[in-house]
């Protein structure tokens, strides 16, 4: 018997896919309007911003809410 799919949204999900994906879908400028700090907002890269969130835990929670609820708004996948 397989075991159960997790339900966790982010389950899989690195934090370097979540970021990537949030900057290609929105910018970062919304990802700086969203969540105001200067990595986001002052020559932002992937880089220096994984090493922010990855020690700031109120960022990294802000920001992957900001990854659930995109795409949780999107329907699922028809089978």
């Amino acid at each position: 018997m397989p075991a159960p799919a997790s339900r966790d949204p982010l389950h899989g999900v690195t934090l370097e896919q979540l970021l990537t994906e949030i900057v290609a879908e929105f910018g970062w400028d919304e990802l700086g309007d969203r969540v105001p700090v200067r990595c986001f907002r002052f020559d932002p890269s992937i880089k220096s911003s994984l090493t922010f969130l990855r020690k700031t835990p109120w960022a990294r929670a802000r920001v992957e809410e900001i990854y659930v609820h995109w795409k949780a708004s999107f329907p699922p996948p028809a089978v």
